[in-house]
């Protein structure tokens, strides 16, 4: 039980380094960054999906890897990619949307996820459960104890809200 923890605990501490805020220009996780990293990178670190589901979004084909159970990072249930992004240069079928992430209790709790992206960018609650928003790209989605993070999703980077409006003139 006790190497368990320590496992747990160790693992925490290099997640919440690696994933400091400011390091990416998008909220990345591993070494994933969405918008940049392509389905050969995913494939090459974590070798054949356990499912892989072909969606239709907006027009577009798109293409959801899962890693499930052994299959997935350790500390993690699932691993959820999702390839195919409209870019600037284009629409590109081989480069991740979204990552999800659904870590094993313990591993990220709200504590963790402060610790290791900052204070959110906006947060609510929605059905008794909290979500954290972060203008870089991640979402993250708590147990409805508030505590433990049950899902995080990385995306590319948020556009900045714009300023509100003061009603006078410029």
């Amino acid at each position: 039980m006790w190497r368990l923890v320590a496992y747990a605990l160790a693992l925490m501490w290099v997640a919440a380094t690696l994933a400091l805020p400011g390091t990416t220009a998008a909220a990345g996780w591993n070494g994933i960054e969405p918008g940049v990293t392509g389905a050969d990178v995913i494939r090459a670190r974590y070798g054949a999906p356990s499912k892989e589901v072909k969606h239709k979004v907006v027009n577009y084909d798109t293409v959801e890897w899962t890693y499930e159970g052994e299959r997935a990072p350790g500390g993690f249930q699932r691993m959820v990619v999702e390839f195919g992004i409209l870019l600037p240069s284009g629409y590109s079928p081989n480069t991740v949307r979204v990552l999800r992430l659904d870590p094993r209790r313990f591993i990220f709790t709200k504590d963790m996820v402060v610790s290791g992206w900052g204070e959110p960018d906006r947060a609510t609650t929605e059905n008794d459960r909290d979500i954290f928003f972060y203008a870089s790209g991640l979402l993250v989605t708590f147990d409805k104890d508030g505590v433990m993070a049950t899902s995080m999703y990385f995306t590319v980077k948020q556009p900045d809200s714009a300023p509100a409006s003061s009603g006078a003139p410029a």
